[in-house]
């Protein structure tokens, strides 16, 4: 990675800051893309049920909150966070789950982001996210001031051995900031217009309010809120069902050296938008695959609504029908219905079998020993 000097000059030191362009016909392909996925997504939205569309945004903003959180190192009890999300999207759950402050305030500050995309933007609602994300009855390893401006001391974002750190980034100094929040406040409140491209304004806030770096901690969480604002204002429904910041844990390191890099440089913005577009429709594309799986789930126990099964072959059905890393994505063996059902073999292949014959299995290409099953599609 290349190497910087504290002279080199920050982006927020440009003599037009903050004044940001970019090449629009660089991006003609990214921002296709864009729009295809997105246009995707909301028509699979339209043949969603009420049901379903309160369980699949639940399962998003799940999602986004907790690779959020993953992507500053911080691992939170998915559990918690299920249960503080499920009260306030009125999604019944299998009885009443343990919560605490830190995962109420995360649901707090996620849906006031996108319900409430429409209010304006201040530095009272910014301390108020602030304060959700920091309860005062959390343990912290360092003093935080909660719901404050940072103070006094250089904002700079470090790595590597304490006696030769590598500096990758340092914020606009306190004296400015102030003013610097005002500015960005007041043109995230302009009302868009029929010729602003939301996801282009999306990528402005993020890199614009990290820039920044408003508080002494949470500023990337907060900023990945900002985003989903930005965007919930474009689309107050689509926004529900994807989740960007699983995309971008999944980019981690090309989405700290796209930020570092367009921090380092000028106003001409074009390379990071590109690469949020990118990420964007990875979002996009994974949400409706998301969606497509959870018509085809609902599909299939249509189908079969009348007929009994074993709880091992149900506890089977379910992990190929829910696919993921978990689902068995090249088929089921009878060895390792064994394993998921906690039957013996023979108990194994006499299910399977049992499931081939109903319908709900049919076999892969492989024979003999390598005999596997997938499901049926519907």
């Amino acid at each position: 990675m290349t190497e910087y000097t504290p002279a080199d000059r920050w982006i927020w030191q440009q003599s037009d800051w903050p004044k940001f362009h970019w090449n629009l016909e660089a991006l003609h392909s990214e921002l296709g893309a864009a729009n295809r996925c997105m246009g995707v997504l909301v028509g699979r939205m339209g043949s969603t049920s009420a049901g379903l569309d309160a369980q699949s945004a639940l399962e998003a903003l799940l999602h986004n909150i907790v690779t959020s959180s993953a992507i500053e190192g911080e691992a939170l009890n998915t559990a918690s966070v299920r249960s503080s999300l499920a009260k306030r999207l009125g999604v019944k759950e299998g009885g009443p789950g343990q919560t605490s402050s830190k995962t109420e305030g995360l649901a707090e500050l996620t849906l006031d982001a996108i319900h409430n995309c429409r209010q304006p933007l201040s530095v009272a609602r910014l301390a108020q996210w602030h304060g959700w994300l920091f309860p005062d009855d959390q343990p912290r390893l360092v003093s935080l001031r909660v719901g404050e401006l940072r103070g006094e001391e250089p904002m700079q974002v470090v790595s590597g051995r304490l006696d030769k750190p590598r500096l990758h980034f340092e914020a606009p100094p306190r004296h400015r900031l102030e003013q610097e929040l005002a500015v960005f406040i007041d043109w995230f409140n302009q009302p868009a217009t029929a010729a602003t491209c939301p996801f282009i304004r999306a990528a402005i806030t993020h890199l614009w309010f990290i820039t920044l770096h408003p508080f002494d901690d949470g500023n990337g969480r907060m900023a990945r809120a900002l985003t989903d604002m930005a965007l919930a204002q474009g689309d107050t429904q689509s926004i529900r069902l994807f989740a960007m910041s699983s995309s971008i844990l999944d980019r981690r390191a090309e989405y700290y050296r796209i930020l570092e890099k367009t921090q380092r440089g000028g106003l001409d913005i074009t390379d990071w938008i590109k690469w949020f577009l990118q990420t964007l429709t990875l979002s996009l594309q994974a949400a409706s695959h998301t969606i497509e799986a959870t018509f085809m789930k609902q599909r299939f126990w249509q189908a079969f609504a009348n007929e009994e099964f074993l709880p091992g072959q149900r506890k089977v059905l379910n992990r190929l029908l829910d696919g993921g890393e978990n689902g068995f994505a090249e088929g089921i063996s009878a060895g390792q219905y064994q394993k998921v059902a906690k039957v013996s073999k023979a108990s194994a292949t006499r299910h399977l079998v049992d499931l081939l014959n109903r319908g709900c299995l049919q076999k892969t290409s492989a024979g003999g020993r390598g005999t596997r099953y997938r499901l049926m599609e519907f």
